[in-house]
């Protein structure tokens, strides 16, 4: 993929805009012009506009901030967030994200530190809307005795509502729902319904309501297939198509199929971003579909042209990678879930192998060999997957996965799931993830756009600015500049991109990296370029490379670079940026290159040790119960986009 930017290439010494501003006129030969402010000498005006202005910013056709958001959030109109006691809606849930002041479904005001500048609530397309009617008893739906009990547990709340949430997961993978809540016409009904509150809240260039949808196919009984389906499109468009539910399908590539459907007859357009594949058994990544069908050329292209990205953070566990299958990657261990799929059935051996997205972008580059497509081409995003209706990815602001687990000191010994005592405990949600998007501007075609050509990071929660580039140009220089976009886009390709055909003299590509810290979070430790490539033998490799660190750490003889240290008093629930970076930015060249491998590259930013919310829970309620292996402090970070290589150009 190359830049939808045009930098034009001036020397270093004036590459200080993101374009230059030309006149048509300049340089005609003219005779002077006298006016009330004096001569104007044709010749002396020229050279201001032939070449880049004293202003960095005039004319700059990129953009200059990242745009902040999440594509994941259950409202008051998913059937399990409901159930749970989730009376947080649609409405109440984008006028939190725009900056509003909100109260919780448990009767706590929140407001999140910093608006964001984009959403979309994504509640399950499975009886959207529909348990609010179970909720209130509505006659249609109490004629059913399933339908009748889970009303009586609802509003019993406690054990009872979570027992009626944990049986709605499991008789929704099973296929067995009762029939009332099935009801397409009452779920079209319901997404029309839906899509007028999101319209209501889109403001183009000030804050975007994306429309979408999550497709929650629990495959299997509980082997997570889930799919945020998002939109490019507006109500017109989307209020066409029914949404597609799992009671018509639970095979991803007939949701690709009905994503081909809408765009033939909409003309409009839809991408979907998997989630949780460190839930699904071994079959997110699989090299055939769920129902034990072989992969092909069809498949694969499918893949590759509706999903584009991948969410590797939220709040049930990190899916970039695992520390069994990466031995020597010291961070890997991170807000790891893998005890089993969201039943918690357990894992057999060689399940995580395929449900992580580093081990997948790996094979991706192997199949693409055998299937002419590289069906796992991916970016990376994260969100939250939050069911109160509240983002809530900061660690002092945590409002949990659920109402049982919002604030308060049960959350300290409480369980997050209960499925016949397989158990996950509520410490164990983490507090994640963002999405960070390098969009023009900030409306819904703009975003989707970045989104579809992967210009994209992900974050555990804080705001981490992160440029990374790829190309044959840069020098060490560039890492003393103090606009890495103009140089990035400049000489090479941004994060989702590839890599254009290596000039002749078998030089090896160069990357440009830049992060600056969140200014309500934790300084720099370092940043990391993590390379994943296929060996002339078929092999999957990856290596991990520090490419910039803070202080005067040296690396080893691995080029290790040792820990930061932590400055965290968990006791306070405090800690000080006395170590640590508040921006890093190099200039690397793989120096392992082979220009026959195909390979690719994404960044990987670290935060100094910070509070863990469990922290911060400890030291706000006396009455807190932690027991003593749990977490108290996270180190944060960021996942961008890959950068691509083949031989002969991407």
């Amino acid at each position: 993929m190359t830049s939808p930017y045009r930098i034009s290439r001036f020397p270093s010494a004036l590459l200080v805009s993101a374009g230059a501003l030309f006149l048509s006129s300049a340089g005609q030969a003219q005779d002077s012009v006298t006016t009330d402010g004096g001569t104007i000498t044709p010749s002396e005006v020229g050279r201001f506009f032939n070449q880049p202005g004293y202003s960095p910013y005039a004319g700059r056709n990129f953009p200059g901030r990242p745009l902040w958001g999440e594509i994941h959030l259950h409202t008051s109109w998913s059937p399990d967030a409901i159930a749970a006691g989730t009376r947080v809606s649609p409405d109440e849930a984008l006028r939190y994200a725009k900056g509003e002041e909100i109260t919780s479904s448990t009767g706590q005001k929140v407001r999140l530190s910093r608006p964001y500048d984009f959403m979309m609530v994504a509640d399950h397309s499975d009886a959207l809307g529909i348990m609010a009617g179970v909720l209130a008893g509505e006659p249609a739906f109490m004629a059913d005795p399933k339908l009748k009990e889970w009303n009586k547990g609802m509003n019993a709340g406690g054990d009872a509502a979570a027992k009626v949430v944990i049986e709605m997961i499991t008789l929704q993978g099973q296929g067995k729902l009762p029939e009332a809540v099935t009801d397409t016409d009452t779920q079209f009904d319901m997404w029309r319904k839906m899509t007028d509150i999101v319209e209501g809240h889109d403001d183009p260039g000030t804050f975007t309501a994306l429309i979408g949808y999550e497709w929650t196919s629990n495959y299997g009984g509980g082997n997570n297939l889930h799919r945020n389906v998002v939109y490019r499109d507006g109500k017109a468009k989307a209020d066409m198509v029914r949404p597609l539910t799992t009671f018509d399908t639970e095979i991803p590539n007939e949701l690709w199929d009905w994503m081909a459907m809408y765009e033939e007859k909409t003309g409009g357009k839809v991408l979907a971003v998997p989630h949780n594949g460190n839930l699904s058994n071994g079959l997110m990544f699989a090299t055939e579909t769920p129902d034990g069908k072989p992969i092909d050329a069809a498949w694969a292209e499918a893949r590759a042209r509706f999903e584009p990205l991948v969410e590797v953070t939220q709040s049930k566990g990190t899916s970039e990678q695992h520390p069994s299958l990466a031995p020597a990657d010291e961070f890997a261990n991170f807000e790891i879930w893998d005890k089993g799929n969201l039943n918690v059935v357990p894992k057999e051996p060689g399940m995580i192998e395929y449900e992580y997205a580093r081990q997948a972008l790996k094979r991706g580059l192997k199949l693409e060999d055998e299937l002419g497509t590289n069906p796992f081409k991916f970016g990376m995003l994260g969100s939250t997957d939050d069911h109160t209706g509240i983002s809530s990815a900061e660690e002092n602001n945590f409002f949990g996965k659920f109402p049982a687990s919002e604030p308060g000191p049960e959350r300290s010994t409480g369980n997050a799931f209960d499925f016949e005592g397989r158990i996950i405990k509520d410490w164990q949600l983490g507090a994640s993830g963002l999405t960070a998007v390098w969009a023009p501007e900030n409306t819904r075609a703009s975003i989707w756009d970045t989104m579809k050509r992967k210009e994209v990071y992900g974050t555990t929660g804080t705001r981490i600015g992160v440029r990374f580039f790829g190309g044959w140009e840069f020098v060490p220089d560039d890492a003393h500049r103090r606009d890495p976009g103009a140089v990035g886009y400049g000489k090479g390709v941004p994060m989702g991109g590839d890599l254009p055909p290596a000039p002749d003299g078998g030089t090896a590509p160069n990357f440009l990296v830049a992060a600056l810290k969140d200014p309500l979070s934790g300084n720099l430790d370092r940043i990391q370029i993590i390379k994943g490539w296929v060996d002339a033998d078929g092999g999957l490799q990856e290596k991990i490379h520090d490419v910039a660190w803070s202080g005067d750490r040296q690396p080893d003889a691995d080029g290790k670079v040792p820990l930061v240290g932590s400055t965290v008093d968990v006791a306070e629930a405090t800690w000080t940026n006395t170590i640590g970076a508040p921006e890093l930015i190099a200039v690397w060249q793989d120096p392992d290159f082979d220009p026959a491998l195909k390979a690719f590259y994404y960044v990987r930013v670290l935060e100094i040790p910070t509070p863990r919310w469990t922290a911060y829970d400890a030291a706000y309620f006396a009455d807190a119960d932690f027991a003593d292996d749990v977490p108290m402090t996270v180190t944060e970070r960021a996942y961008t986009s890959p950068i691509w290589y083949a031989p002969g150009g991407g």
